[in-house]
C-alpha cells in the first residue's frame, strides 16, 4: 500500500511539475500545485454535483430517514463533498503542503474544521443564489466555488498545513544543545 502511495504521489507531482515551466513567470511552484490540485478536485466535485443533481436525485427531493427531506441540490452537494473530501486532504497533505511540521491528526482536524466552515459558506451562498436570486443550481455552484476558493487557500496554507518559517527553523537549530 505504501508503494502505491509513493507511486501515486510521484506521478501526480511529475504531471504537475511537467506543466509548471509554462506558468512559472506567473505563479510560484507552490501556488501552482495548489491551483492544479485544488482545481482538479473542485472540477471533479462540480462534475459529481452535476451528475448527482441530474441523474441520481433527478432534480427531485431526497427523502431521508426520520422525515428529513433535502432539496436535490443540497443532497448533490453533500454527496459530492463526501467523495472529494478525502481526495482533497490527500492532495493537500502529500502534494501541496508536504513540509508541514504539524502531526497528521492535527492537520486532518484543521482541514476538517476549515471544510466545515466552507460547508456553511457553500450552503449559505448556494441557498442565496438559488432560492433568493433564483439562479440555476449548476452556475450558482460554480460561482459559489470561485468565491470560497481564496478563503480556503489562505486558511489551508496558514492554518491547516502551516509550515515553519525559515527564521523559526534557524532559531530552533541555533538553540539546540551541542553534544
Amino acid at each position: 500500500m505504501l508503494k502505491l502511495h509513493y507511486k501515486l504521489k510521484n506521478a501526480i507531482l511529475s504531471a504537475i511539475d511537467y506543466f509548471y515551466p509554462y506558468f512559472e513567470r506567473f505563479l510560484p511552484a507552490h501556488t501552482f500545485r495548489y491551483a492544479v490540485c485544488g482545481g482538479g478536485n473542485q472540477a471533479f466535485n462540480i462534475l459529481l454535483f452535476t451528475f448527482c443533481y441530474h441523474f441520481v436525485y433527478q432534480k427531485d427531493l431526497a427523502y431521508l430517514p426520520f422525515g428529513l427531506v433535502l432539496t436535490p441540490y443540497v443532497a448533490s452537494f453533500i454527496t459530492a463533498f463526501c467523495i472529494t473530501f478525502p481526495i482533497g486532504f490527500y492532495l493537500n497533505l502529500f502534494v501541496v503542503f508536504p513540509g508541514s511540521h504539524l502531526r497528521r491528526r492535527v492537520q486532518l482536524f484543521r482541514y476538517f474544521t476549515i471544510l466545515i466552515l466552507n460547508i456553511f459558506l457553500n450552503y449559505s451562498i448556494l441557498k442565496l443564489f438559488v432560492e433568493v436570486f433564483h439562479w440555476y443550481p449548476t452556475p450558482s455552484y460554480i460561482l459559489m466555488t470561485v468565491i470560497v476558493v481564496s478563503f480556503t487557500y489562505f486558511s489551508q496554507r496558514y492554518f491547516s498545513f502551516r509550515q515553519k518559517s525559515a527564521k523559526r527553523v534557524v532559531e530552533e537549530q541555533t538553540d539546540k544543545p551541542t553534544k
